[in-house]
């Protein structure tokens, strides 16, 4: 009896944790856990028993969200204390003007790539380069994580991140020297492209939509610039591709040299098109899944996943590259 009753206490307490769960990522009330209303309707059983072994007021729900917040932030900080990794960090602000650092890192655990949000910190006194430095350098402190674990460094323009002297990037070189620091998708480039005057963009228009026409393509326009990030979140580099040719002969009456180097990089091109096509497809691990498959099948040769590689004079060397990639 006494084990009976044990057992049903730790059913209640498994399924007062995973409904505190469901309700985390869900981001509804902590007060939505409205079992009775199941039991009820789908069971046609009474509820008063079995709700009583499943504790999900909301402050239990709260204590419970916070306690598996902390159990994955101290498993993920302790695994980061003995291997490299990649950080991105992003400075937002909310809705009453506090500055907030988000900081995700990106690591290989059991020859699988995972993305995972390591904090969210407020800036407290400003958004200086220095500043932002201490947030991130105070939090490894004190999870014991090595500043020297991070090999690379994803960040946005902004003069207080990138600075020479006084940026964000500045302060971490200094105690990493080696880590790489590489700019998000947008450009400046694409920002002055996208604020190109009325004239300038119909002009660019006029052009484009010539040679397109001019080639029976079935696009007649590119793709300049996305509100996003990351390629995965456009079509930019499949409209790209698919304008090739077109983009080539344009191409060679303004630069022969940037031609000759897109001429070479064709395969690399069409394969990566292919990726992230594929990525498009799929959401992230589900495509990770798929992942090894597909590497398997560009090493023998099989192209159907990659369409557009399969159109191009791809070498060994070049399916080398892509299998180790």
């Amino acid at each position: 009896m006494f084990a009976s009753t044990s057992q049903r206490n730790d059913d209640g307490l498994r399924a007062s944790y995973n409904i505190s769960l469901l309700i985390a990522k869900s981001g509804k009330p902590h007060t939505i856990g409205a079992v009775e209303e199941v039991l009820k309707t789908v069971l046609h059983k009474h509820a008063s028993d079995i709700i009583k072994r499943i504790p999900l007021s909301n402050n239990t729900v709260e204590r419970r969200i916070d306690e598996m917040s902390s159990d994955i932030e101290s498993c993920l900080c302790n695994y980061l204390q003995t291997t490299h990794f990649s950080i991105q960090l992003d400075e937002s602000t909310l809705p009453d003007n506090a500055a907030l650092l988000l900081a995700y890192v990106r690591f290989i655990l059991n020859q699988e790539i995972y993305e995972e949000l390591l904090f969210a910190r407020t800036l407290i006194t400003d958004t200086k380069g220095e500043s932002i430095f201490h947030v991130l350098k105070d939090y490894f402190i004190e999870k014991a994580i090595p500043l020297s674990n991070i090999i690379s460094v994803a960040t946005d323009g902004a003069p207080a991140i990138i600075g020479r002297y006084r940026g964000f990037i500045s302060y971490l070189k200094q105690n990493v020297s080696g880590v790489l620091a590489i700019h998000c998708v947008i450009h400046r480039q694409h920002l002055v492209a996208k604020n190109l005057s009325v004239r300038l963009h119909e002009s660019l228009h006029l052009v484009i939509d010539a040679l397109c026409e001019e080639n029976d393509e079935h696009f007649h326009q590119l793709l300049l610039h996305t509100e996003v990030r990351w390629l995965s979140k456009g079509l930019c580099l499949t409209r790209f591709f698919a304008l090739f040719e077109t983009i080539l002969e344009f191409v060679d009456t303004k630069d022969k040299i940037l031609k000759e180097n897109l001429m070479k990089r064709k395969t690399d091109i069409a394969y990566l098109t292919d990726l992230f096509t594929n990525f498009n497809m799929s959401i992230l691990s589900a495509f990770l899944a798929r992942v090894k498959l597909m590497k398997q099948n560009i090493g023998r040769g099989e192209f159907s996943q990659f369409p557009n590689l399969s159109q191009t004079s791809c070498q060994e060397d070049d399916v080398s590259t892509y299998v180790q990639h």
